[in-house]
Protein backbone atom coordinates (compact mmCIF):
# COMPACT_ATOMS: atom_id res chain seq x y z
CA UNK A 1 0.00 0.00 0.00
CA UNK A 2 3.16 2.55 0.19
CA UNK A 3 2.41 3.09 4.26
CA UNK A 4 4.60 2.29 6.80
CA UNK A 5 2.65 1.05 9.77
CA UNK A 6 5.61 1.79 12.07
CA UNK A 7 5.97 5.42 11.25
CA UNK A 8 1.93 6.20 10.62
CA UNK A 9 1.81 4.79 14.93
CA UNK A 10 4.36 7.09 15.83
CA UNK A 11 3.72 9.85 14.12
CA UNK A 12 -0.15 9.70 15.63
CA UNK A 13 1.30 9.12 18.89
CA UNK A 14 3.77 12.66 18.97
CA UNK A 15 0.77 14.18 17.75
CA UNK A 16 -1.59 12.86 20.15
CA UNK A 17 0.49 13.93 22.75
CA UNK A 18 1.77 17.64 21.53
CA UNK A 19 -2.40 18.33 21.81
CA UNK A 20 -2.86 17.04 24.82
CA UNK A 21 -0.59 19.09 26.00
CA UNK A 22 -1.61 22.48 24.09
CA UNK A 23 -4.96 21.55 25.39
CA UNK A 24 -3.69 21.31 28.72
CA UNK A 25 -1.90 24.79 28.32
CA UNK A 26 -5.17 26.26 26.94
CA UNK A 27 -6.58 25.15 30.23
CA UNK A 28 -4.03 26.99 31.88
CA UNK A 29 -4.38 30.16 30.06
CA UNK A 30 -8.25 30.02 30.36
CA UNK A 31 -8.06 29.53 34.26
CA UNK A 32 -5.60 32.26 34.56
CA UNK A 33 -2.95 30.03 35.94
CA UNK A 34 -0.18 30.13 33.13
CA UNK A 35 3.02 29.68 35.32
CA UNK A 36 6.87 29.47 34.37
CA UNK A 37 6.83 25.81 35.30
CA UNK A 38 4.17 25.51 32.45
CA UNK A 39 5.53 27.11 29.46
CA UNK A 40 8.89 25.49 30.68
CA UNK A 41 7.48 21.94 30.05
CA UNK A 42 5.70 22.85 27.08
CA UNK A 43 8.72 24.36 25.67
CA UNK A 44 10.93 21.57 25.94
CA UNK A 45 7.97 19.29 25.32
CA UNK A 46 7.04 21.43 21.94
CA UNK A 47 11.22 21.15 21.01
CA UNK A 48 11.48 17.30 21.49
CA UNK A 49 8.11 16.88 18.92
CA UNK A 50 9.08 19.16 16.38
CA UNK A 51 12.75 17.79 16.19
CA UNK A 52 11.28 13.92 15.62
CA UNK A 53 9.52 15.35 12.79
CA UNK A 54 12.14 17.53 11.58
CA UNK A 55 14.98 14.65 12.28
CA UNK A 56 12.55 11.24 11.36
CA UNK A 57 14.77 10.26 8.88
CA UNK A 58 16.89 9.04 11.48
CA UNK A 59 14.40 6.88 13.04
CA UNK A 60 15.52 4.40 10.66
CA UNK A 61 18.38 3.91 12.01
CA UNK A 62 17.25 3.04 15.72
CA UNK A 63 15.86 -0.61 17.18
CA UNK A 64 12.23 0.33 17.26
CA UNK A 65 11.96 0.39 13.62
CA UNK A 66 14.76 -2.23 12.36
CA UNK A 67 13.84 -4.82 14.42
CA UNK A 68 10.95 -4.71 16.45
CA UNK A 69 8.36 -6.07 15.18
CA UNK A 70 4.93 -4.36 14.71
CA UNK A 71 2.40 -5.93 17.24
CA UNK A 72 0.49 -4.80 20.53
CA UNK A 73 3.35 -3.29 22.56
CA UNK A 74 4.01 -0.95 19.60
CA UNK A 75 0.44 0.20 18.69
CA UNK A 76 -0.44 0.41 22.24
CA UNK A 77 2.79 2.20 22.75
CA UNK A 78 2.46 4.79 19.99
CA UNK A 79 -1.28 5.31 20.15
CA UNK A 80 -2.00 4.87 23.95
CA UNK A 81 1.09 5.31 25.96
CA UNK A 82 2.99 8.13 24.50
CA UNK A 83 0.48 10.73 24.40
CA UNK A 84 -1.24 9.66 27.19
CA UNK A 85 1.73 9.54 30.45
CA UNK A 86 4.25 11.75 28.66
CA UNK A 87 1.60 14.73 29.20
CA UNK A 88 1.41 13.63 33.12
CA UNK A 89 3.42 16.77 33.86
CA UNK A 90 1.15 18.98 31.93
CA UNK A 91 -1.83 17.90 33.98
CA UNK A 92 -0.21 18.03 37.30
CA UNK A 93 0.66 21.53 36.85
CA UNK A 94 -2.27 22.77 36.16
CA UNK A 95 -3.61 21.81 39.96
CA UNK A 96 -0.31 21.98 41.45
CA UNK A 97 1.51 25.64 41.80
CA UNK A 98 5.36 25.87 41.33
CA UNK A 99 7.39 28.82 41.54
CA UNK A 100 11.16 28.57 39.61
CA UNK A 101 14.01 30.73 40.38
CA UNK A 102 16.05 32.28 37.98
CA UNK A 103 18.47 29.74 38.57
CA UNK A 104 15.89 26.60 38.50
CA UNK A 105 15.25 27.90 35.20
CA UNK A 106 18.72 28.06 33.47
CA UNK A 107 19.97 24.54 35.56
CA UNK A 108 16.62 22.95 33.67
CA UNK A 109 17.21 24.57 30.23
CA UNK A 110 21.37 23.50 30.63
CA UNK A 111 19.72 19.92 31.41
CA UNK A 112 17.29 19.68 28.35
CA UNK A 113 20.26 20.83 25.94
CA UNK A 114 22.70 18.28 27.10
CA UNK A 115 20.36 16.08 26.48
CA UNK A 116 19.39 16.97 23.37
CA UNK A 117 22.84 17.41 22.15
CA UNK A 118 23.70 14.04 23.44
CA UNK A 119 20.10 12.28 21.81
CA UNK A 120 20.39 14.43 18.73
CA UNK A 121 24.16 13.85 18.29
CA UNK A 122 24.84 10.69 18.50
CA UNK A 123 21.54 9.35 17.00
CA UNK A 124 22.84 11.59 13.82
CA UNK A 125 26.47 10.36 14.17
CA UNK A 126 25.04 6.70 13.78
CA UNK A 127 23.02 7.64 11.17
CA UNK A 128 25.47 9.18 8.90
CA UNK A 129 27.80 6.05 9.38
CA UNK A 130 25.56 3.54 8.45
CA UNK A 131 25.02 5.39 5.45
CA UNK A 132 28.60 6.34 4.48
CA UNK A 133 31.24 4.19 7.04
CA UNK A 134 33.75 6.98 6.25
CA UNK A 135 31.94 10.25 6.87
CA UNK A 136 34.38 12.11 9.39
CA UNK A 137 33.07 11.98 13.21
CA UNK A 138 33.65 15.79 14.85
CA UNK A 139 36.09 16.54 11.99
CA UNK A 140 38.20 13.38 12.15
CA UNK A 141 38.13 9.82 10.46
CA UNK A 142 35.22 7.46 12.08
CA UNK A 143 37.09 4.67 14.36
CA UNK A 144 35.49 1.64 13.08
CA UNK A 145 35.70 -1.79 14.36
CA UNK A 146 35.82 -4.63 11.94
CA UNK A 147 33.95 -2.30 9.29
CA UNK A 148 30.92 -2.53 11.26
CA UNK A 149 31.10 -0.96 14.66
CA UNK A 150 31.82 2.67 15.13
CA UNK A 151 34.08 3.42 18.20
CA UNK A 152 34.32 7.31 17.69
CA UNK A 153 31.99 10.40 18.82
CA UNK A 154 29.29 9.38 21.19
CA UNK A 155 30.26 6.14 20.45
CA UNK A 156 33.65 5.87 21.34
CA UNK A 157 32.39 7.38 25.04
CA UNK A 158 29.48 4.92 25.81
CA UNK A 159 28.05 1.75 23.94
CA UNK A 160 24.37 3.22 24.37
CA UNK A 161 24.78 7.13 25.02
CA UNK A 162 21.70 8.08 22.96
CA UNK A 163 20.00 6.35 25.39
CA UNK A 164 21.92 8.96 28.12
CA UNK A 165 20.64 12.03 25.84
CA UNK A 166 17.13 10.56 25.83
CA UNK A 167 16.83 10.17 29.74
CA UNK A 168 18.31 13.59 30.31
CA UNK A 169 15.35 14.86 28.24
CA UNK A 170 12.95 13.29 29.90
CA UNK A 171 14.47 14.62 33.55
CA UNK A 172 14.31 17.94 31.99
CA UNK A 173 10.37 17.56 31.21
CA UNK A 174 9.90 16.65 35.04
CA UNK A 175 12.06 19.04 36.55
CA UNK A 176 9.87 21.85 36.17
CA UNK A 177 7.25 20.90 38.32
CA UNK A 178 9.87 20.56 41.21
CA UNK A 179 10.06 17.95 43.50
CA UNK A 180 7.33 17.89 45.72
CA UNK A 181 5.95 15.17 44.22
CA UNK A 182 6.91 11.98 42.54
CA UNK A 183 3.74 11.35 40.20
CA UNK A 184 5.53 14.23 37.42
CA UNK A 185 8.32 11.51 37.68
CA UNK A 186 6.43 8.83 36.41
CA UNK A 187 8.21 9.58 32.43
CA UNK A 188 11.77 9.60 33.30
CA UNK A 189 11.65 6.54 35.84
CA UNK A 190 9.56 4.27 33.68
CA UNK A 191 11.87 5.54 30.73
CA UNK A 192 15.13 4.39 33.01
CA UNK A 193 14.24 0.89 33.55
CA UNK A 194 12.57 0.19 29.78
CA UNK A 195 16.57 1.30 28.69
CA UNK A 196 18.44 -0.18 31.26
CA UNK A 197 16.32 -3.44 30.05
CA UNK A 198 16.63 -2.47 26.29
CA UNK A 199 20.21 -1.97 26.92
CA UNK A 200 20.78 -5.21 28.61
CA UNK A 201 18.66 -7.11 25.31
CA UNK A 202 20.93 -4.89 23.15
CA UNK A 203 24.21 -6.13 24.30
CA UNK A 204 22.84 -9.66 24.19
CA UNK A 205 21.70 -9.27 20.26
CA UNK A 206 24.72 -7.55 19.67
CA UNK A 207 27.20 -10.16 21.70
CA UNK A 208 25.50 -12.87 19.23
CA UNK A 209 25.73 -11.07 15.92
CA UNK A 210 29.07 -9.64 15.82
CA UNK A 211 30.67 -12.22 18.64
CA UNK A 212 34.61 -11.10 18.69
CA UNK A 213 34.02 -7.69 16.86
CA UNK A 214 31.78 -7.01 20.09
CA UNK A 215 33.89 -7.98 22.44
CA UNK A 216 36.75 -5.79 21.06
CA UNK A 217 34.18 -2.68 21.37
CA UNK A 218 32.92 -3.40 24.90
CA UNK A 219 37.07 -3.12 25.83
CA UNK A 220 37.65 0.06 23.90
CA UNK A 221 34.19 1.36 25.15
CA UNK A 222 33.89 -0.37 28.81
CA UNK A 223 31.03 2.25 29.52
CA UNK A 224 27.39 0.85 28.72
CA UNK A 225 25.09 4.11 29.43
CA UNK A 226 27.07 6.48 31.73
CA UNK A 227 30.65 7.11 31.87
CA UNK A 228 32.23 5.89 35.33
CA UNK A 229 29.01 5.32 36.55
CA UNK A 230 27.60 2.83 34.38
Amino acid sequence: MGIDLKFLFVRAGMMGWLLINLSVLAKSIQDGTLSKSMILFQIFCALYILDYFVHEEYMTSTWDIIAERLGFMLVFGDLVWIPFTFSIQGWWLLANEVELTTTTIIANCLVFLIGYMVFRGANKQKHVFKKNPKAPIWGKPPIVIGGKLLASGYWGIARHCNYLGDLLLALSFSLPCGISSPVPYFYPIYLLILLIWRERRDESRCAKKYKEIWTEYRKLVPWRILPYVY
